[in-house]
């Protein structure tokens, strides 16, 4: 009976097709072991995915993932993982993925090659080549190395300037009639926030400020010859608007603010995208800073920093006693360096104290002055915190002398970079991806014009040489001030 019902038509039908697929399955099966690249059959391990595959990356960005097809001996993968130029980096993985973390930012203005070679699948039989992943190479670049600053000769006078290094090319952003007064670049170098005012409405000091925004083109592509565009952001026709500050994420603009009509009506005005501006806080309030989030601003609010939600009105979500101003903050917000000017101090009263302070509740001095903290920022990797410092001399009459130092954070050893002759309001620019510091001087020699202008320089940080003698120190072919890196 078995064997009459098997000579049945659908029986053998059913019987071919098993015969079939179970040939397919060995062959597939047999293809995946010993079949070269060109194989149809062939299953070998290869990168299925690299995250910056031409991409341009930026100094934020510190990792990339290369994902596999499958199980891959990691230990091949490292040691035949290439980069050009070199980027130090540590490995880690997780299942099929393995993500590479950089040490420090990449530099700018690089295109960078990766390459994979000669790593084998997990379960190889290191006898066999067919079981050599597939080679894998691919591109990616950093963003143009970039500066701007405030030009003070000539028919850049009073207007924002914008240098890309990379390409050495120079553009004058904004136009004749604007006097800039200060800036700051969008996180995407779209464009510029600044504060001017217009000499053609017969504005000349601070009083008549507004702010606006300019396009910048930067990384718009060569062929592309767009002149910038302007916009008036915020009028002063019934406020004078004074200090301001751009989030990180480039959505929310803080301002301070002074009724014309009424001068105890002074607070902080926030400015989010589209929307008009609104009154956040009308407490009298000092200096302030974003803060890395884009969530809250610290603000100088009596004795002490208060950090406030970005909202109308909002009660507070911190207060730190003691301190007078937030210089700066690292770049994921764990960290702040702050001045602490001792005032419920009477042995230190008249002096100055660098402290940093993280959000576990440490607080470490830095170093305590008899001089002035102007200003400081901390380098890409948050290891080390550049200054300027001025040191109080003794002598016929009180002299406060400037200078650049370098202060790691974990030894607390600081180095002096570079000295000034005279005091000068100067305000320092770390590169996002570590190259140098810029920062402003004035000149030494006077001019028969009159008009002694500020020069730019760079200082190289990472030289062995501590002595301001010795350090790499350059001069660079701009006249102007507040220089700044772009992000």
């Amino acid at each position: 009976m078995t064997l009459k019902r098997l000579s049945q038509p659908i029986d053998k039908m059913a019987i071919a097709l098993i015969t079939l697929l179970t040939l397919i399955i060995g062959l597939l099966v047999w293809g995946g072991a010993a079949c070269d690249d060109n194989c149809i059959f062939n299953t070998g391990a290869r990168v299925n995915d690299f995250s910056w595959q031409d991409q341009t990356i930026a100094g934020e960005d510190r990792a990339f993932v290369l994902t596999f097809n499958r199980p891959i001996d990691r230990a091949s993968v490292e040691q035949n993982l290439a980069i050009t130029p070199p980027l130090p980096g540590k490995i880690s993985w997780s299942g099929l993925r393995m993500a590479y973390t950089l040490e420090t930012p990449a530099p700018y203005g690089e295109t960078y090659h990766l390459a994979l070679t000669g790593a084998r699948d997990r379960y190889a039989n290191q006898t066999q080549q067919g079981n050599v992943i597939q080679p894998f190479t691919a591109e990616f670049r950093s963003r143009d190395r970039a500066l701007a600053y405030i030009g003070t000769q000539g028919a850049e006078q009073g207007r924002l300037i914008l240098f890309n290094w990379t390409q050495q090319q120079k553009s004058i952003l904004t136009p004749e009639n604007l006097t800039v007064f200060d800036f700051e670049p969008y996180p995407q170098r779209e464009g510029f926030l600044f504060s001017a005012v217009d000499a053609s409405q017969g504005e000349t000091g601070i009083q008549g400020l507004q702010l606006y925004t300019v396009s910048t083109n930067l990384d718009a592509p060569k062929a592309s010859q767009n002149k910038p565009k302007l916009e008036l952001i915020l009028d002063n026709q019934e406020y004078q608007n004074n200090k301001f500050d751009l989030s990180q994420d480039g959505k929310t603009i803080v301002v301070q603010r002074l009724n014309l009509k009424d001068t105890y009506n002074y607070g902080l005005w926030k400015i989010s995208e589209h929307q008009p501006p609104e009154l956040m806080t009308d407490a009298q309030t000092g200096d302030f800073l974003i803060t890395p989030d884009s969530q809250a601003v610290a603000v100088a609010k009596g004795e002490g920093i208060a950090l406030l939600p970005l909202e109308t009105n909002a009660e507070p979500i911190d207060f730190l006693p003691k301190f007078g101003q937030v210089l700066d903050f690292t770049a994921d917000g764990t960290g702040a360096v702050m001045i602490d000017y001792n005032t419920d101090n009477a042995e230190l009263r008249g002096r100055q104290s660098l402290v940093y302070v993280n959000n576990l509740g440490v607080q470490k001095e830095l170093l305590n002055t008899e001089g002035s903290i102007q200003n400081c920022q901390f380098d890409p990797t948050a290891t080390h915190l550049y200054c300027w410092l001025t040191e109080l001399t003794k002598r016929k009459v009180y002299t406060e002398k400037p200078y650049l130092a370098k202060i790691n954070l974990k030894t607390l050893q600081t180095t002096i970079l570079v000295n000034l002759a005279k005091y000068q309001d100067s305000k320092l620019s770390v590169a996002p991806d570590g190259l140098g510091i810029l920062f402003e001087r004035l000149a030494t020699e006077p001019s028969t014009t009159g008009n002694n202008s500020n020069s730019i320089w760079l200082a190289i940080p990472n030289s062995t040489q501590t002595n301001a003698t010795t350090m790499m120190v350059e001069q660079l072919p701009f006249v102007g001030f507040r220089p700044q890196w772009l992000p």
